[in-house]
């Protein structure tokens, strides 16, 4: 009977020193104050133009408007005018600055950096400020295009998907 208890002490002893070493599982951080989220899709329209580069691949400027949706975001309307004027390098980035319009003329302003725009890439956001309703918000997004079409005159159309997001009032940048 002894041995048995030296034996039950000495596992329970070998259980107890496993869970002291083992790694410490942190509940995530709690959301800060003031975040909220938002998803959203964002059609355009516009124009570019095109220089040629060593790298066989044009940069370019353009020029983009269109619908920006809501689907979630309180706080936010649900719907604004998204209007975007940006350069590609030709090669791998995308810089930009991008301002939504809501229906009383109310506006969120903000930069974008991201991969050349074409189908498949990728872009990220920040909100750096607003007007009316919007003053002091910050905040971050990002997106895939979904597909981007370019026409021979220069035209160009783009879709987004999975445009999601956050941002607060108050509180300075993210």
């Amino acid at each position: 009977m002894n041995r048995w208890i030296v034996a039950l002490a000495t596992c329970l002893l070998l259980v107890a020193g496993a869970f002291a070493l083992a790694p410490r599982v942190q509940a995530p951080p709690a959301a800060a104050e003031g975040w909220r989220t938002f998803t959203a899709t964002w059609s355009v329209t516009g124009q570019q133009q095109m220089l040629p580069t060593e790298g066989g691949r044009a940069a370019a400027t353009a020029q983009l408007s269109g619908a920006v949706v809501l689907a979630t975001g309180d706080g936010l309307s649900r719907g604004f005018r998204g209007d975007y004027i940006g350069f590609d390098d030709g090669r791998a980035l995308t810089v930009g600055r991008w301002v939504w319009t809501d229906e009383h003329g109310n506006q969120i302003f903000g930069e974008m950096r991201g991969e050349p725009v074409q189908t498949g890439r990728r872009s990220a956001a920040t909100i750096t400020g607003g007007s009316g309703r919007y003053a002091g918000v910050s905040g971050t997004y990002q997106f895939h295009w979904q597909y981007v079409v370019e026409a021979e005159d220069g035209t160009i159309q783009g879709r987004t998907i999975g445009l999601e997001g956050r941002y607060r009032f108050g509180g300075g940048q993210p």
